[in-house]
């Protein structure tokens, strides 16, 4: 215990790796965020999280960094202005920021805020959204409002007459069928359209989310559909209405390769509408660009390549193209969402409880008139030594196998049975001591590790907070963020409050032996204390497509800025009261109230229930209704 120091946390849970700068563990064994990198001022997250516990904020709550969201926003500008400038390239940059990957109102309108400056743009995917993205975008001719996703009349003549408040909203035709409809409402409103063709490249990307790329891919033109779109829009005189060629190769992808090559395939569609007299400005690469959760460069919860290197790849590939066929430059659109926002936000909650399988001491002996099966058992923990332990692991497996068996035939009554448990337990945290760290059993302890681990029950919802973790396996740094000075002597998997079995994590990172591991070393549960964990780089995606699975609803959020002079809270966002999730699913809260009051009269004149029970009960109804949906714990020293 005294040899371990921050520095071997750190190591163990890979933050130096995947912090890309912004998180570390400072000297005192606390997670540290500095979000305008390491050379800037720093916010102690666990005492943050007791500050805003003070303040009455509830947890499980989720903290965003805005500072985080500006730096990545320049980050990412900045990388391609360098691209720019090494490869003498001609044409603009002009990103923007998909709010399908993140929609909540005061994230947008940081990220409209920061991104002024550099002409930061916004995409929508669906109706909904595009009535967002007018109300928050910039009236800046220079940024683009890129319009995807499937469009009907309303929708379509919506960004059409945009165009008259000023918007450079651009229609990207992602169905054969629309292209038709934005010509007739064009004419219907008497406005040239601003329009995109979303090429179906045969090349892939890789990852999680391959399929939403390729020659099967949900969206998209093949090469028939783009022809005969260009001859429709010459026939109606339109053809320089196209300014923009769109592809997506998907979200998060690993490898660079990848990338490269469905930006030749882009680049060539994009010269040969060109040269078929499209008044092309701009080539839409799409998404893709990924973000290193576990720091290992060579999973799919990781990249094998950097923001410079990407923005390097797509400038370098498409100047290429250009200077060869001698056409210009196009202005490089990029829809990197998740890479934007990934990292700003943290979700910490608490640790309620702990289930325990680890067994020092062994039951009261057997006696010899107890069964066989309870005799062997006994005999195996005796005579384990570090000669046998393949001979005593083999033959504990087979003892709870036989152990199960007899129960279910009736031979061992239920108080033999949880002997039987107790004393394979001890046996196994017995094999466990001895196996740890030899390299000849690392499939034995491997096995027990996992057999014995701890499960602690958290504060939180996996399926409203982290729901990728549940639904596509994506991996998300998790680590306590505090005590980590001291050395995390427990192996463990999480569950949360949900009744579902599913309602866990147990995939983490792995920095020594592969993609991730099946259990998390973690400290030791103080009942007289708070233990607080955190899940990092929640920022893409997680909340917006969190469900309210157990009627679990959103969690508290806060804002944190921090200048030289302290941190401050920009905003607080309430989660939600059981009342509004109720209201959700079509629950009113006064029928409810009504019907259980009605309920409490007929006890009352059965004299089943008092008038002052009666009115307890009332009181604790209306105060759960209006409280938080997550767990509230009493106050505990610190």
């Amino acid at each position: 215990m005294s040899n371990w120091s921050p520095e071997k946390s750190a190591e163990m849970y890979g933050i130096n790796s995947w912090g890309n700068g912004y998180f570390r563990i400072n000297s005192s064994g606390n997670v540290q965020i500095t979000p305008n990198g390491t050379q800037g001022p720093s916010v102690d997250l666990y005492e943050l999280t007791q500050d805003l516990v003070d303040r009455g904020i509830s947890i499980p709550i989720m903290i965003r960094f805005p500072d985080i969201i500006k730096s990545r926003v320049e980050l990412l500008n900045n990388c391609f202005q360098k691209a720019f400038a090494e490869y003498t390239y001609k044409g603009q940059y002009r990103g923007v920021y998909p709010v399908k990957v993140n929609q909540q109102k005061h994230l947008v309108q940081e990220l409209v805020r920061f991104g002024k400056g550099i002409n930061l743009g916004l995409e929508c995917g669906s109706k909904p959204e595009l009535l967002v993205v007018l109300a928050m975008a910039n009236n800046n001719t220079d940024a683009v409002v890129i319009c995807n996703g499937f469009k009907d009349v309303e929708y379509i003549e919506t960004a059409l007459l945009s165009q008259k408040l000023g918007r450079n909203t651009i229609i990207v035709v992602d169905r054969r069928e629309e292209l038709q409809l934005i010509i007739n409402a064009a004419k219907k409103l008497n406005t040239r359209p601003k329009i995109g063709f979303r090429a179906k490249l045969n090349t892939q990307g890789a990852g999680k989310w391959v399929d939403s790329s390729g020659a099967r891919s949900k969206f998209g033109l093949t090469a028939v559909e783009i022809v005969e779109g260009v001859e429709l829009l010459r026939k109606e005189g339109m053809l320089d209405c196209l300014e923009l060629l769109h592809y997506h190769i998907g979200s998060q992808v690993p490898s660079i390769q990848s990338i490269k090559s469905s930006l030749k395939e882009g680049a060539r569609f994009y010269y040969e509408l060109y040269n078929m007299g499209a008044g092309l400005k701009y080539i839409d690469v799409g998404g893709g660009l990924g973000v290193d959760y576990d720091g290992t460069g060579n999973s799919d919860s990781s990249i094998n390549y950097s923001e410079q290197e990407y923005a390097n790849d797509v400038v370098s590939t498409l100047q290429t193209l250009c200077d060869e066929k001698n056409i210009p430059h196009p202005n490089i659109v990029t829809e990197c969402g998740r890479a934007l926002v990934a990292h700003h936000s943290v979700l910490v909650f608490n640790v309620l409880g702990v289930n325990n399988l680890h067994k020092l001491d062994p039951p009261k002996p057997a006696g010899k008139k107890d069964p066989s099966i309870m005799q062997d058992l006994q005999y195996i923990y005796e005579k384990i030594n570090k000669d046998n332990l393949n001979e005593c692991f083999n033959d504990l497996t087979q003892a709870k196998q036989e152990t199960l068996q007899l129960f279910t035939y009736g031979v061992l009554t239920l108080e033999q049975r949880a002997w039987c448990e107790s004393m394979y337990f001890a046996i196994a945290t017995k094999l466990l001591k001895m196996t740890k760290g030899n390299s000849d059993y690392e499939d034995i302890e491997g096995h027990l590790r996992q057999e014995l681990c701890d499960t602690y029950f958290c504060n939180f919802s996996v399926f409203q907070s982290v729901p990728d973790s549940w639904a596509v396996g994506q991996l998300f740094p998790v680590l306590p963020i505090h005590r980590l000075g001291e050395e995390p002597n427990r192996e463990a998997t999480l569950a949360d409050l949900t009744c579902d079995s599913d309602g866990k994590i147990e995939k983490f990172i792995d920095t020594k032996n592969g993609e991730f591991r099946k259990t998390i070393q973690i400290h030791e549960h103080r009942e007289t204390e708070q233990y607080y964990m955190g899940v990092f780089l929640t920022g893409a995606y997680q909340e917006i497509l969190g469900d309210l699975h157990n009627l679990f609803g959103d969690t508290d959020a806060v804002h944190i800025s921090r200048g030289e002079a302290g941190y401050t809270i920009d905003h607080y966002v309430p989660g939600d009261t059981v009342t509004e999730v109720l209201t959700y699913v079509q629950y009113g809260r006064n029928e409810m109230v009504d019907s259980v009051r009605m309920a409490t009269e007929e006890s009352i004149q059965k004299g089943t229930i008092t008038k002052q029970e009666a009115k307890l009960l009332i009181k604790h109804y209306e105060e759960g209704l209006s409280g938080y949906t997550y767990l509230e714990e009493p106050e505990v020293s610190v």
